[in-house]
């Protein structure tokens, strides 16, 4: 006869686990001796090892008290059905884990690897987080309502940030952000800008036709998409 103790320290579990078995109703709780102590018999034992064997093989405890006193047939097909939900699980835990590996990666979970490359080349130019988080979500938006044009404004975006002198407006439109709307330089930059455009009208026939409605979508559902200074801004390139 065994105290709860000396059954734990033989099947190498915790007096604990075993009262949890008592009250999942997989071990039978035997009575008390005559000092108050629960006497457990080799049976017990036994059985408090299968239990073990089970729960450390991944049998939810659900199923194990169906499969202690199965036969051999029944066994094998219990466990057979357990060994491929468990396949099942490690498929889906790999598939999250290759999520986790994407989301390590930053904007590459969310966008096209083009759009991700194009990101981080902002972000090499020196572009500020803000101004690079509001492309992000803007190609997101645009790639998910349109994937063709998204694919069209990337090659117009590649082919225009090429070009110095539009790199130095965009830097400076960037900068602006932070600017006063009474800032002096905005006028000097509006004008800088509709002289660019004006020299470069002749690109309008060779750029790719793309909805104006998707770039709308994404450029004022923003928050943070525009700032006073910005505002403004557009006011000066409309000539008001």
């Amino acid at each position: 006869m065994l105290t709860i103790g000396q059954l734990a320290d033989y099947a190498g579990v915790t007096s604990k686990a075993i009262r949890h078995y008592h009250e999942r109703g997989l071990l039978p709780e035997p009575g008390r001796d005559s000092s108050g102590y629960r006497r457990y018999t080799a049976k017990d034992a036994v059985d408090l090892v299968k239990i073990r064997t089970l729960a450390n093989a991944g049998v939810p405890l659900a199923r194990i008290k169906d499969l202690l006193d199965a036969d051999s047939d029944a066994l094998t097909a219990a466990i057979a059905e357990i060994d491929h939900n468990l396949q099942d699980r490690m498929a889906q835990l790999g598939r999250i884990r290759d999520q986790l590996a994407q989301l390590r990666g930053g904007e590459r979970l969310f966008v096209s690897p083009e759009v991700a490359d194009y990101l981080d080349d902002l972000r090499e130019l020196g572009v500020s987080e803000r101004q690079r988080c509001l492309e992000r979500d803007g190609w997101i938006l645009m790639q998910t309502a349109s994937p063709e044009d998204a694919s069209l404004w990337l090659a117009e975006k590649r082919e225009l940030m090429a070009d110095p002198e539009f790199r130095v407006l965009y830097l400076e439109h960037d900068a602006a952000y932070e600017w006063s709307p009474s800032d002096p330089r905005l006028p000097a930059l509006a004008d800088r800008t509709r002289n660019w455009f004006a020299h470069h009208d002749s690109r309008s026939e060779t750029r790719p036709v793309h909805n104006p409605a998707i770039a709308r979508l994404a450029a004022q559902s923003q928050p943070g998409a525009s700032s006073p200074a910005w505002d403004r801004l557009t006011q000066l390139l409309k000539g008001q």
